[in-house]
């Protein structure tokens, strides 16, 4: 469970760090070469299914046919505990840089759109127009005005990014690189017919599932006060 925990969790950052601040250039520069380009690039990815890419990333970087960069597999190296504290944070995030490449290339273009097209919808509001007209400078009404309201979709929707990625990552990628986590787990419980351990992980995802639906809906309400459900049925 902490590998597939670890890497949902760090795809689902590292997808965050970089589509919001894309997504926001985007919005700004709607209609630009920037724009289309960037479009035409995250689509791209987005269109290669993550596994294929794995094996990619493993035959040109990992050894296969070109390049010993990186790891073939596992989490960690075999002299991990003999390593210092900076050490073993670079040995894991070498191991992790791959599987999270792999991973995240497809997920960059979902939340890149949607921060985009949730910034342009903003944007164009009555109350941007005023605050333009007021004489406030554009970073002021992109980041003290648009930011709050644009981004309430994207944040409620970590918790549901993370659950994506927590079960995308946990089959394919974790049987590629070889990563111990839940998905291999239950591949290899389901290849050696142990339906004990694979109803056991099976449960475990479902639980995930609802906690994490629980918790997005949760969000939703904690970043929009505006929101209340017992005042709707009302």
């Amino acid at each position: 469970m902490p590998v597939s925990i670890s890497l949902g969790l760090w795809l689902t950052l590292v997808t965050y760090g970089v589509s919001v601040p894309l997504g926001i250039a985007k919005a700004v520069r709607d209609g630009s070469r920037f724009d289309v380009w960037t479009s035409v690039v995250i689509i791209i990815g987005y269109a290669i299914p993550s596994f294929i890419l794995a094996i990619a990333l493993i035959v040109v970087f990992a050894g296969g046919s070109y390049f010993s960069w990186f790891p073939l597999r596992g989490l960690t190296s075999d002299n991990f505990d003999q390593l210092s504290l900076i050490g073993k944070l670079g040995d894991y995030a070498w191991h992790m840089t791959l599987p999270l490449v792999a991973l995240g290339i497809g997920g960059f273009a979902t939340m890149t759109i949607l921060t985009k097209n949730s910034f342009l919808d903003e944007i164009r509001k009555q109350y941007v127009m005023t605050a333009r007209a007021k004489g406030l400078t554009e970073r002021r009404v992109l980041y003290g005005h648009v930011f709050r309201n644009a981004m309430l979709l994207v944040i409620s929707g970590f918790p549901a990014a993370f659950l994506g990625a927590f079960f995308s990552g946990s089959l394919l990628i974790e049987q590629i690189f070889t990563l111990d986590g839940l998905g291999y787990l239950g591949f290899t419980s389901a290849v050696n017919r142990d339906y004990p351990v694979f109803f056991g992980t099976l449960y475990i995802f479902t639980l995930f599932g609802l906690i994490i639906g629980l918790i997005s809906d949760l969000t939703y309400t904690w970043i929009d006060p505006r929101i209340d459900f017992e005042a709707r049925e009302l």
